[in-house]
């Protein structure tokens, strides 16, 4: 049996978080409760380069945890190129890559995913129109690519479903960790053009959660929505969100005082077992 443990959106800077002290809590958190594997499903800061190096230093810190993260919007906003994302940079960057779970049937696949506006379907608007609304209003106007939002996300359910077959062919159990929202249920959808019907468009993808069923997913980790539902079974896979959120002053989204408590709040473990157990 292996103890994974599962969060997202820590937004460490803009949390400001004194991270000499955050490091230190979270190494000792997971030597003490035992944790082979931590994930962290994206948003750790606005720079790809300082998310890079907490992970690496965690994992220096804590040997018998493997680290493992993706990119969320925010991380690719700074240091890092759209080739740069794709490439393997580092151990703990696992966009694109997979883990096997030792002594399990367990496969953890990574990828940091994207959106094509299918969650704003209902407006029968235009690709045009949620473009220009990206590039007026979302942070992902800074992030660089040589290519249409729609295009990004056909290239990426490419990749994913690449490794999802090759899974299902060597037998394994798929634990899926992604930023973006993978199923429309979670979203707050009507049919006219309020502010959250535009963001909508840029939260995820339909066809992600296509493609878990098809390739029967049993969990899947997501995060980019600061919301706290509890674990929900769609079409046979786990849905897990465990964003950590803002706790600013301006964006009050925790329900704790601290960023400490509200992580330990939300960070969640399952047990990952042989099939023969």
């Amino acid at each position: 049996m292996v103890k994974v443990a599962m969060v997202s959106d820590l937004h460490l800077d803009i949390n400001k978080v004194d991270i000499e002290q955050t490091l230190e809590q979270q190494s000792l958190w997971l030597k003490e409760n035992q944790i082979g594997i931590y994930l962290i499903a994206g948003d750790l800061f606005n720079h790809f380069n300082r998310s890079l190096s907490f992970t690496e230093r965690l994992q220096k810190m804590t040997p018998n945890t493997l680290v493992r993260f993706i990119a969320g919007n925010h991380d690719m906003v700074n240091d890092i190129s759209y080739d740069g994302l794709q490439n393997g940079i580092s151990n703990t960057y696992l966009h694109r890559k997979q883990l096997d779970v030792s002594g399990t049937d367990w496969r953890i696949i990574g990828n940091n995913g994207w959106y094509d506006y299918t969650f704003s379907a209902v407006l029968h608007r235009p690709e045009a129109d949620f473009w220009h609304w990206k590039q007026a209003y979302w942070i992902d106007s800074a992030i660089e690519q040589p290519m249409s939002d729609p295009e990004r996300m056909t290239q990426e359910l490419q990749a994913i479903e690449r490794q999802l077959r090759q899974a299902q062919q060597d037998k394994k159990r798929v634990l899926f960790m992604t930023h973006f929202v993978p199923r429309i249920e979670y979203l707050r959808i009507t049919s006219d053009n309020r502010f959250w019907n535009m963001a909508n468009a840029m939260l995820g993808s339909t066809r992600t959660g296509q493609l878990l069923t098809r390739y029967h997913v049993r969990y899947a980790l997501f995060g980019h929505m600061h919301i706290h539902p509890k674990p929900r079974k769609l079409a046979g896979t786990v849905y897990f969100n465990q964003a950590v959120g803002y706790g600013t002053a301006r964006r009050h989204e925790w329900l704790t005082d601290t960023f400490e408590s509200e992580w330990l709040k939300r960070i969640r473990v399952i047990d990952l077992t042989d099939k023969k157990n």
